[in-house]
């Protein structure tokens, strides 16, 4: 059985190989985001035909445009949502839909603004910060003050992961991305405050235990619990990402990546970050057994 503590360093450096490729993209080529941060043309028309969402996707992807966002708001009406044209990508846009799919009227063509604007883009961070601190605060109350801050690292790790890989990828990043993001954060923590649980029990009942073994026992304990809760998740994520359509696709990947992720970084780095802010004290320090 593989001791988890003592290879500790391993852990750290798997999650540097992945976490700083994406750092990389993240500076050099940026995010993709979306229309809901940038904003973009809504497009409603009525088909004289009848044809599909996918039949209009398709037309709009040979226009070079974003066609995630297109839903049939009526009979034959269909609402498209692009990134921002020109007046000659717009005539070239309706034409081509005019054209392709047997006939169209013009119901509206208007620019929207972004829904995600900087004033609340800054408040979701303020809002994720005032998180962070009550989740230490917590964590703090019901096991230790070091163990709130490696469970946040833990919880950094896994932003930086699903971020880093949307950059190298290219995800779309929109209110659906965010929203994978804050559910990969409840998810993460929840598993952490798991494990810190099975060690806070382990060390009223198996004393006179090494810290770094009662930890990697800790760890062995909760595995089963651990992989078997983030299978089944993914089970549900991997087949909606391949039944799901289209426009949920970036949404399920990022909520894939950042599954697996929160499991690995709950058993991998959490606790023994933990084990590392004990300082010099980790090597002395030992469950006492109770005197008889």
């Amino acid at each position: 059985m593989v001791h988890i503590i003592k290879k500790r360093k391993l852990w750290y450096l798997i999650s540097l190989l992945v976490i700083v490729p994406g750092l990389i993209s993240l500076f050099t080529q940026g995010l993709n985001f979306g229309i809901d941060f940038v904003g973009g043309n809504i497009t409603e028309v009525k088909i004289h035909q009848d044809v599909s969402v996918e039949q209009v996707r398709a037309v709009v992807q040979k226009q070079g445009l974003s066609a995630r966002f297109i839903t049939e708001s009526g009979e034959k009406n269909f609402l498209i949502r692009t990134e921002v044209l020109t007046i000659a990508q717009n005539e070239s846009f309706l034409t081509a839909i005019d054209e392709d799919l047997g006939g169209m009227t013009l119901l509206r063509s208007e620019k929207v603004g972004p829904v995600i604007g900087a004033e609340l883009a800054q408040k979701a961070i303020i809002a994720l910060v005032v998180a962070s601190v009550l989740m230490v605060i917590y964590i703090t109350w019901r096991f230790e003050f070091r163990q709130g801050i490696a469970a946040i690292i833990a919880i950094l790790h896994d932003i930086l992961v699903v971020i880093g890989i949307a950059s190298l990828l290219q995800l779309e990043v929109n209110t659906a991305f965010v929203a994978a993001l804050l559910t990969i954060i409840g998810y993460s923590i929840n598993d952490t405050i798991v494990i810190f649980d099975r060690i806070r029990e382990n060390m009223e009942i198996k004393k006179g235990l090494k810290l770094d073994d009662l930890i990697n026992l800790s760890l062995w304990q909760t595995m089963p619990r651990s992989i078997n809760t983030t299978l089944t998740v993914l089970f549900v994520l991997v087949a909606m990402y391949f039944l799901g359509g289209v426009t949920l696709k970036d949404f399920m990947l990022a909520m894939i990546i950042g599954v697996i992720s929160g499991a690995y970084s709950s058993i991998f780095n959490a606790s023994p970050v933990w084990y590392e802010m004990l300082g010099e004290k980790r090597k002395k320090k030992t469950v006492q057994p109770v005197e008889a």
